[in-house]
């Protein structure tokens, strides 16, 4: 896999236009250095999957790509190839879920790729973590604005990934002095009895995402040392009764597991300069009676200021793109 040369100019993009009739033209430049093996893939491929997805021809030369046709899809391409020139200009290499993504974006025209691009949560080893779709946006969007955010949707959307992420930026610029993780602990068929160890030995298996969550985006020795002196705590919810939380991000995943009682313990756990963020997946209860804590919240807190409810969907899914499907079967 080859890389792009860096490029420590600003990005310009020339271009020129003509119309005819309700078609337009537009000739686009690459910066200086963009690889445009790299923009338009292995054989062509993202170029044939680009061109089949608008109302336009597109035709690339050298480093100059041309396009024409419906004036809307021709801007939404023109943002499109800004976008891919930037990721190859900064080192990335586009494959076709990633310009897949770029496409269901434009077609929806709730924001641009640059609004997407620019917005980066945290920086780990060079790597970038944004929000890679429109809800993944607003999800990260309403954390920000609001103390309290539910965060709601199918597997593989990014709801912890993108959680624990915003919680480690907020620790490292110091907008709150601790993190706090957990879940609530749902036998699923087994008894937490008969398995062998201690308390925290049986229940470890089950916070255990959200330690691989956590060591994706610090080093492990750092981590570990923050989760010694306390500065991160990952808890199961039944040890967080009578205790409140000041100056803490927290985080209560798997909540379609939490009975009303449970969602009503931890909602009340919050301090003064704290924020809380609650994900699930209402599809995916191991609780007999369904997702109750978070319906119960629902019917209770929407509306209330300060407390945000964000959806996402199939269309968030960021896994496997076989996953999007299943989730979609499953829909159905």
């Amino acid at each position: 896999m080859r890389n792009a040369n860096p490029v420590s100019a600003p990005l310009r993009i020339s271009g020129t236009m003509k119309h005819m009739a309700d078609n337009v033209s537009i000739s686009l430049k690459a910066p200086h250095g963009v690889d445009m093996a790299l923009v338009t893939g292995p054989a062509d491929s993202l170029l044939r999957l680009v061109e089949d997805s608008f109302d336009a021809l597109v035709s690339v030369r050298g480093d100059e790509v041309s396009l024409s046709g419906d004036a809307a899809a021709v801007k939404s391409l023109e943002l499109l190839f800004a976008d891919l020139f930037k990721e190859v200009a900064g080192g990335g290499v586009p494959d076709e879920k990633s310009v897949g993504r770029l496409i269901g974006l434009l077609r929806t025209a709730e924001l641009s790729p640059s609004e997407l691009r620019e917005d980066v949560l945290l920086t780990y080893r060079g790597k970038a973590i944004r929000p890679k779709t429109a809800g993944q946006k607003r999800f990260v969007d309403a954390i920000r604005s609001n103390t309290i955010t539910f965060g709601l949707g199918p597997a593989g959307t990014g709801k912890t990934y993108l959680t624990c992420a915003m919680a480690v930026a907020a620790l490292q610029r110091k907008e709150v002095g601790r993190i706090v993780l957990t879940r609530p602990i749902v036998e699923a068929g087994e008894s937490l009895g008969f398995l062998p160890g201690t308390m925290m030995e049986k229940v470890d298996p089950y916070i255990r995402p959200l330690y691989d969550a956590l060591f994706e985006m610090m080093d492990t020795d750092r981590a570990q040392h923050a989760i010694e002196n306390g500065t991160i705590e990952i808890t199961p919810l039944a040890f967080m009764r009578g205790r409140t939380f000041n100056d803490s991000f927290v985080i209560l995943d798997e909540a379609q597991n939490t009975t009303p009682d449970q969602m009503k313990m931890f909602l009340t756990r919050l301090g003064f300069g704290s924020r809380m963020v609650i994900t699930g997946d209402e599809s995916q209860s191991d609780n007999p009676k369904g997702p109750a804590g978070i319906r119960s919240a629902r019917e209770k807190l929407s509306g209330i200021d300060d407390i945000a409810f964000c959806e996402l969907s199939g269309a968030d899914v960021v896994r496997n793109s076989l996953v999007a499907r299943i989730v979609a079967a499953y829909e159905e």
